[in-house]
């Protein structure tokens, strides 16, 4: 499986981007997208994800502000992301992980700046 991702960039504080991921490969029907982020010495933590059938978990930080999507016939998933602050910056990453094969796949990062 890969997961191309696309749509990071600068922005400035309150400001909107969209991110895109699609999957390739071998893809089950049984599986979770989603975004993770991380920021130089702090571990990775997962921003939102989005079961194939559109149970969808949010992070409390993003809650209000981010939305998460997927497009299943597709193999894409989008994260919407509003109301942008500085302490989103961070390099963003896609997942999916395959509830039948038990692999846990990721994608090249995404680098999101916020200016303040």
């Amino acid at each position: 499986v890969q997961l191309q991702a696309s749509g990071g960039g600068l922005v400035q504080a309150g400001g909107s981007l969209r991110l895109s991921c699609a999957a390739s490969g071998r893809i089950d029907s049984s599986n979770t997208m989603g975004w993770s982020r991380q920021t130089p010495g702090k571990q990775r933590e997962s921003v939102a994800t989005i079961t194939n059938a559109g149970s969808i978990y949010y992070a409390d930080s993003v809650k209000g502000r981010f939305t998460i999507s997927r497009d299943n016939a597709k193999n894409t998933v989008y994260l919407q992301m509003n109301g942008l602050k500085p302490e989103d910056t961070a390099v963003y990453y896609c997942r999916l992980f395959s509830g039948s094969y038990g692999m846990d796949y990721w994608g090249k990062g995404t680098q999101v700046t916020v200016s303040s």
